[in-house]
């Protein structure tokens, strides 16, 4: 074999190995995008598998077989809390009014309205009180916020539902007991700019107390803060519970 037959053999063989590594190379990508493709789809399967209560005796089975399940209208628990349902009206950030006229109730499952009983009482010792303005939220309405503003970073998707929605989760602030004024925090409800994280610095000092005094106060009884919106908690475990889309008046007949 002279040395010109020598070396067309060995770029054969060279052209012949990195046309092989090609194929691999190719095969892998594709096994690996599959497999995105299919965890993708195995995970919007799940979220549009979301389980929804919309009839109240659904609901009502629900809770006879697991009395943890009721919810609780929480001024039957807190007689002295102040309602200021925003979305019961056109103040909020949507600037529409997204629950019925002149709702007046708000409620969360058993176990989170038990435990925000006991941080009133805890309030209740410094003067204060607390001024709820949402609690649960039918599903209907989440939907709707995400017509509005399908923006994650402000609505939940309603592909997962929300705390809101399974309700355990309350927006809340302080207020003084005697005057039921509202104490200083770093801004308004629904604010949505960086001032109203937990971590957020340059904050007046008395504004800062008030909001770790909320704070301390709802994790001493179970409640999780959420560090982008200083008055929104929820309790833990959330996934527990199934998504409702029932309506305050539904809720607001015996059914606990």
């Amino acid at each position: 074999m002279n040395i010109y037959t020598m070396g067309s053999h060995y770029l054969s063989n060279i052209n012949s190995s990195h046309n092989h590594f090609i194929v691999i190379h190719k095969n892998i990508v594709t096994v690996f995008f599959t497999l995105l493709v299919s965890l993708a789809w195995a995970q919007a399967d799940k979220m549009i598998k979301l389980k929804l209560i919309t009839e109240k005796e659904s609901f009502r089975t629900m809770v006879k077989s697991d009395s943890l399940m009721a919810m609780i209208e929480l001024k039957s628990l807190i007689p002295e809390a102040q309602y200021d349902l925003r979305y019961a009206s056109s103040k909020n950030f949507t600037g529409q009014r997204l629950y019925p006229k002149n709702t007046h109730t708000t409620y969360l499952r058993r176990k989170p309205a038990l435990a925000l009983a006991k941080v009133a009482e805890d309030l209740k010792e410094k003067g204060l009180c607390i001024k709820i303005w949402d609690a649960y939220r039918p599903y209907r309405t989440t939907v709707r916020f995400w017509e509005l503003i399908h923006d994650e970073r402000f609505v939940a998707n309603p592909s997962k539902g929300s705390g809101h929605n399974r309700g355990t989760a309350v927006d809340l602030t302080l207020i003084d007991l005697k005057t039921g004024k509202e104490l200083d925090m770093p801004t308004p409800f629904d604010d949505f700019s960086a001032a109203a994280f937990h971590g957020a610095k340059n904050i007046d000092d008395r504004k800062t107390r008030n909001r770790e005094l909320l704070r301390t106060t709802m994790e001493k009884y179970g409640f999780l803060p959420l560090e982008t919106e200083w008055w929104h908690y929820s309790w833990p475990g959330s996934s527990a519970y199934d998504v409702l889309d029932l309506s305050f008046k539904a809720l607001g007949s015996k059914i606990d």
